[in-house]
């Protein structure tokens, strides 16, 4: 029986030509060795399965290579790249990091750096998962990598960058390797199924490429893993049952159910998926996949950034049509919400069937004018006649700009109307003491949302639309400033804390037309403050004098000191009589 070697060795990269999806890595690579800038040392770093190793050994190989050929990769035929296939180069070191990472390792490794190569020009030492070497390592590691022999060359590979120390960095050329895209995993597949004549689905293909997560050597594996389970023929079925994932079919039913409103169908769909055994949260992640996966399928312009086969790719395009942008945003936000709270629920499957109850009443509830926030539960929009016309704050916003630009005006036949401002503000009725605000169609054909209704001083007479001016200088008195201010409390819809402040303060007048109010703290002041000029115009209108103007101050009154616990209440008593004082040190008496 012949020996079988997984593909991830069979077929690992021999040339920087068959390197996958690290172009701009290789390019470099090559560029340095036909300009002959080779540095002393480089670190590869990345996630798992990428290349890395592959690139730094190809690497080694090419640069002792004695017939580089005019494309800059090794000739395969000298007795450098000969050994070297061979598994028998004494130029090419290799040192896991991981089983060798103590001081006494690293001087074994400075003592045969000083060796020279038999055969070629260079010695090549290749550490991998250097970030396992411990801080004395790297600290003895330091001089022999900044300063190493002519023909030593260091290639560090590790996938945690961020566990190697500054100093070891600083002394290195840094080359990033990426995840492997989907499209590239999946030609590599393609290429090597149809080396071993295995025929396979190009969505096959694809699931195992996503299941990869970008790395070359998972995709391999898996790959294996399928062949064994389905011999030479494999379908889209087969991969998905082997590898236990979700099939797409299943969240197109899905989404069709959302915009459908149907919550039976969306139930029993979700039930029979977790028959077969698939966990809840790894649903809720796939579904909030697709539904990004549809948003993208919306624009001719992002199509490029769904990573699925075209028959996929068509049925995206073919729903994305019957979703509306806003259903879209509005589920991601509530399956965002789901996968937050998944782990910290008591029941997890009701909580994914709460969530998509939530996902099929979304076209009703947009229908209403209704579009609730999962955590506030406050309207996120205004909605009229079924169209959004801003965010509440947008509404607010336009409270004073549409205020400011029109004026609302009596109407003999309709009551009120509103028409542009031309040189003076005039809002006066007959009929009610409220204003109404302008519509907010007429808002819109501005491009300014509408405004909130104009609610009219109750205790300002209408002066058909001629503002009221006064002349009058009639004496005023303490008393009457009380009464008014009184009146002005209770006529004005003021907040309790203002009416608290207006309500103590104690009016002084001085001379004929200033009036003090005097407050005792500062908040009392600023309360007062906040509303003095409508008191001191309704003071003005109502006392028939336009002079009439009002000073806040802060009463200093003397406080006196508070009894609160037994020692303040014997201190206050033995102030009033002094033999009680005498009585307790006589008797050697204390508090209980």
């Amino acid at each position: 029986m012949e020996n079988f070697i997984v593909s991830a060795r069979k077929y690992r990269p021999s040339s920087f030509q068959t390197v996958v999806g690290q172009q701009s890595i290789t390019v470099t690579l090559k560029n340095a060795i036909k300009n002959a800038h080779l540095a002393h040392a480089y670190l590869f770093c990345g996630p798992r399965g990428v290349g890395k190793t592959s690139c730094a050994r190809i690497f080694a190989k090419t640069i002792n290579c004695s017939n580089v050929g005019s494309d800059f990769e090794a000739c395969n035929e000298c007795e450098s790249c000969l050994s070297f296939n061979e598994n028998r180069s004494y130029n090419i070191h290799e040192l896991d990091a991981a089983s060798n990472n103590s001081v006494d390792d690293i001087r074994t490794l400075i003592d045969q750096v000083r060796i020279p190569p038999q055969i070629g020009k260079y010695s090549v030492y290749i550490i991998d998962e250097v970030h396992m070497l411990s801080q004395q390592a790297f600290n003895a590691f330091l001089k022999t990598l900044e300063e190493p022999p002519a023909h030593a060359i260091f290639v560090l590979a590790t996938t945690e960058k961020h566990k190697i120390i500054p100093t070891i960095l600083s002394r290195c050329q840094i080359f990033d390797f990426s995840r492997i895209k989907v499209g590239d995993a999946v030609s590599h597949l393609k290429h090597i199924a149809n080396t071993e004549n295995i025929n396979i689905d190009e969505e096959a293909l694809n699931v195992i490429a996503q299941k990869a997560d970008g790395a070359m050597r998972d995709a391999l594996s898996i790959f294996d893993q399928i062949v064994s389970f389905s011999g030479k023929d494999i379908s889209f079925e087969n991969v998905i049952q082997n590898l236990n994932v979700l099939d797409y079919d299943y969240y197109f039913k899905m989404v069709d159910a959302f915009l459908q409103g149907k919550v039976t169908d969306v139930l029993i769909l979700f039930n029979e998926i977790v028959e077969k055994g698939f966990d809840g949260h790894h649903f809720v992640a796939g579904l909030s996949s697709h539904i990004r996966d549809i948003l993208v399928g919306k624009d001719a312009a992002t199509l490029q950034l769904l990573e699925v086969s075209d028959s996929v790719k068509e049925k995206y395009t073919q729903q994305a049509k019957k979703c509306e942008v806003d259903f879209l945003y509005d589920a991601l936000g509530i399956l965002n919400e789901c996968d937050i709270h998944y782990k910290s629920s008591q029941n997890q499957r009701l909580l994914i069937e709460l969530t998509l109850i939530q996902l099929s009443q979304i076209i009703e509830s947009k229908k209403k004018g209704l579009r609730l926030n999962l955590k506030s539960k406050k309207l996120l929009k205004i909605f009229v006649d079924g169209e959004s016309i801003g965010s509440v704050k947008q509404v607010v916003t336009a409270v004073k700009a549409s205020a400011q630009s029109t004026e609302v005006v009596s109407d003999p036949n309709n009551g009120y109307k509103a028409r542009e401002k031309k040189d003076v503000v005039t809002i006066s009725s007959s009929k009610s003491n409220f204003a109404p605000s302008v519509s907010i169609k007429q808002a819109l054909k501005k491009g300014i949302p509408r405004n909130t209704p104009i609610s009219k001083p109750k205790d300002k007479p209408a002066t058909n639309g001629v503002e009221e001016v006064i002349t009058g200088k009639e004496p005023i008195t303490k008393e009457k400033i009380e009464a008014k201010l009184k009146e002005f409390i209770v006529s004005r819809g003021r907040s309790e804390r203002v009416k608290l402040a207006l309500g103590v303060i104690k009016p002084e007048v001085n001379g004929e037309t200033d009036v003090v109010f005097q407050v005792s703290n500062p908040l009392q002041e600023d309360d007062v403050n906040s509303a003095v000029n409508e008191v001191k115009n309704y003071l003005r209108r109502e006392l028939n004098n336009s002079n009439i103007e009002i000073t806040v101050k802060i009463t200093k009154a003397k406080l006196s000191k508070k009894v609160y616990t037994e020692t303040d209440r014997f201190n206050y008593l033995c102030e009033k009589n002094p033999a009680l004082g005498l009585l307790k040190q006589k008797l050697s008496l204390d508090f209980e």
